[in-house]
């Protein structure tokens, strides 16, 4: 017991250690990286390529040896014909936005076009594999701003939505020439809402003052701690309609083809539903898309990646470890399944 009981000192001792060695390293990098600005690079792939591996695998699987030495001959002689008497092919640009309530990938999305635009022609192509559920309007202001670069270059944009595309998502969607959608994404909630809880009448019942000073009559119209006036909610509200007006606008600008009003309501459409209101063009998946332009287009994949510091690369891996196991926890326990 005595022998057990030193053991178990010794491992808290070694632990103590370990822990406060880790700290000093992470502060000493975190030093060495404070005022450092952020870089990145831009990552380009040929999609064209990736593909073809993708084929080769399965035929390298499928095919006996005879009939694979007799098809990359006639591949070889074929690239060969193209490179000689071949014209260029024109060039299909994608690009990916996942996007949080932040719009956070905006950041890389500006370098992204930034790139681009700086090659590409009305003859070319960017296709916008868009992901989002929307949030904050400032943010996805910037976003669809971003993309309007795009059209205003007279360069054709598709946006393709296999997922979601809905208030801010379809903020940006709608710039598109052409939006494509999966037949079960989710589309539509052109509308805007604000919540915030208001805990006056708890401080109150505890003799708790809150103090609210504001220069400008209307600088706080609703808060969380003082007392709301019906003044107040009714100019909170004027400035959501304000808001919702603007969304609308910008919507019919790029959609003309829209009922407007009767589809601002905030409400949602599943793809099959959203041709019908005319809130997308055609029903396939982005990968359909994508396919369909291999033989007569070069594809390129952008991607601005931002260099990580060791606390978001550390923080990063802690999030996702974390996320995957609550979700397994939760799987578990509920033994539910969501569609």
């Amino acid at each position: 017991m005595e022998f057990f009981t030193d053991y178990l000192g010794f491992l808290a001792k070694t632990a103590t250690v370990v822990v406060a060695i880790a700290i000093v390293l992470i502060l000493m990098v975190a030093l060495r990286s404070k005022g450092r600005r952020k870089t990145g690079e831009l990552q380009v792939d040929k999609l064209n390529d990736f593909y073809q591996q993708l084929r080769h695998g399965l035929e390298q699987a499928t095919l006996g040896k005879a009939q694979l030495k007799l098809k990359h001959k006639a591949e070889e002689k074929a690239a060969k014909h193209e490179k000689k008497h071949g014209s260029e092919k024109p060039r299909l640009f994608v690009l990916d936005f996942d996007g949080d309530i932040k719009a956070s990938a905006t950041d890389n999305l500006r370098h992204e076009i930034t790139a681009l635009l700086s090659m590409a022609t009305p003859q070319d192509e960017v296709v916008l594999r868009l992901e989002s559920g929307g949030g904050m309007v400032h943010s996805y202001g910037l976003a669809s701003s971003q993309l309007a670069r795009v059209r205003e270059a007279g360069v054709p944009l598709t946006v393709c939505v296999d997922k979601v595309a809905a208030s801010g998502g379809y903020m940006m969607a709608c710039i598109g020439e052409k939006i494509i959608s999966a037949p079960f994404a989710i589309l539509g909630s052109i509308g805007v809402v604000a919540q915030l809880p208001n805990i006056h009448r708890l401080l109150k019942k505890n003799d708790i003052d809150f103090e609210v000073l504001t220069a400008g009559e209307y600088k706080r119209t609703l808060t969380v701690f003082g007392e709301n006036t019906e003044k107040g909610r009714e100019k909170f509200q004027e400035d959501l309609e304000q808001t919702h007006e603007l969304f609308k606008g910008f919507v019919a600008r790029y959609r003309p083809q829209l009922d407007i009003d009767a589809i601002a309501t905030g409400e949602v459409w599943l793809g099959l539903a959203a041709q019908e209101k005319l809130l997308v063009d055609e029903l396939k998946t982005s990968d359909q898309y994508l396919a369909e332009h291999l033989a007569s287009h070069d594809l390129y994949h952008l991607h601005f990646a931002t260099r990580k510091s060791l606390q978001e690369r550390v923080g990063l891996a802690a999030s996702v470890a974390l996320d995957r196991f609550a979700l397994t926890w939760i799987g578990r326990l509920t033994q539910q399944r969501f569609w």
